[in-house]
C-alpha cells in the first residue's frame, strides 16, 4: 500500500499547510467538504483567504505563535471537532495539520487516572 493511500481515504478531513498558510495538501473528506471553495484546487492557495474577521485574527495568531487550537461546531446539524495542531520539522515550526471530524451525538467518556 502506497504510503499516502491511507491520508487519501482516512474519514476524517485532513487539511496541512506550510508555515506561511499555504495549503500543501488535503486528503478526499477536505476536499470533499471544501468543495464549493474549489476542493483540491485549493492546495497551493492560502488558507489565511478562507477566513473571515474574527476567526481571521485568531489564526494568524496561530501562525505567529505556533499554537494548538481546538473546538466543536455545529454545522447542518452535525457536532464536528475542529483540531488544529502545529507540525515541527528539525524544531522548526512547519506549518498546521487541521482535522474535522463528526462527532456522534453522545460520546462517552472514561477516565483513566
Amino acid at each position: 500500500m502506497k504510503s499516502e493511500t491511507w491520508f487519501r481515504n482516512f474519514p476524517v478531513a485532513i487539511t496541512v499547510t506550510d508555515a506561511d498558510g499555504i495549503i500543501i495538501d488535503l486528503n478526499n473528506e477536505a476536499a470533499e467538504m471544501f468543495k464549493k471553495n474549489g476542493g483540491y484546487a485549493l492546495i497551493g492557495k492560502n488558507a489565511l483567504d478562507c477566513h473571515p474577521e474574527p476567526s481571521l485574527m485568531k489564526v494568524k495568531q496561530m501562525y505567529e505563535n505556533g499554537t494548538l487550537n481546538v473546538y466543536t461546531i455545529t454545522k447542518n446539524g452535525q457536532k464536528k471537532l475542529i483540531y488544529q495542531a502545529p507540525y515541527f520539522i528539525n524544531g522548526d515550526f512547519s506549518g498546521f495539520v487541521e482535522m474535522c471530524l463528526d462527532l456522534p451525538e453522545e460520546i462517552p467518556h472514561f477516565n483513566r487516572d
